[in-house]
C-alpha cells in the first residue's frame, strides 16, 4: 500500500472513529481531550461534533491553520507528561480522548503511548473513550465501527 493510501485510509478511519465515539458518549457528560493538534484537521472535526463541549488539546507547539486554533485557555502547550499531570491537577474529566501523537517511527510511538497510557487514565471520566492511532495500556480495548479494519485505528474504554 502506497503512502498516500496509507494516510487516505488513516484520515477515514479516524474520521469514522470519532463519529462513532461522539454517538457513543452523547449522554455522557465530561469534555474532549484531543492529543496532538498538528495543523488542526481532527480539532475542527471535533468542534463539528461537540459545539457545547470543552475541547482540550496538548501538543509541543502552536502550528495549526489560524482557523483551528483553540482558544489559550484550552491549549496547553508543552511536553504530554507535564500537560497531563496539569490536567489532572486541574480536575479535568475527560469523556472522549483522541490520541494522535507520533513520529511516525513505530516503535518509538508505540514505547510513548505506553509510557504516556498511566498519565492519560486519571483524567478519564469512568467509561470514557480513547480513539487512538496508538496501543494503549491499562484500558479495555473495544470494537470500533465496522468500517475500520481492527489494525488501522484502537478504541478503548477507561
Amino acid at each position: 500500500m502506497s503512502r498516500l493510501d496509507s494516510m487516505l485510509r488513516r484520515f477515514t478511519a479516524q474520521r469514522d472513529g470519532l463519529n462513532w465515539a461522539a454517538e457513543e458518549i452523547a449522554d455522557q457528560p465530561g469534555d474532549v481531550l484531543d492529543l496532538g493538534l498538528g495543523n488542526g484537521r481532527t480539532y475542527d472535526h471535533l468542534r463539528e461534533l461537540f459545539p457545547t463541549r470543552r475541547i482540550l488539546v496538548i501538543d509541543r507547539v502552536l502550528q495549526c491553520h489560524p482557523s483551528c486554533t483553540p482558544p489559550a485557555e484550552d491549549f496547553l502547550e508543552g511536553e504530554a507528561e507535564p500537560m497531563l499531570r496539569r490536567l489532572q491537577k486541574m480536575g479535568a474529566r475527560i469523556a472522549l480522548a483522541h490520541y494522535d501523537f507520533g513520529t511516525g517511527i513505530k516503535d518509538d510511538d508505540v514505547a510513548e503511548a505506553a509510557r504516556l497510557s498511566p498519565l492519560l487514565a486519571p483524567v478519564m471520566c469512568s467509561g470514557g473513550l480513547i480513539v487512538s492511532g496508538q496501543p494503549l495500556v491499562g484500558f479495555r480495548q473495544v470494537r470500533g465501527p465496522d468500517t475500520i479494519a481492527p489494525d488501522r485505528y484502537l478504541f478503548y474504554r477507561s
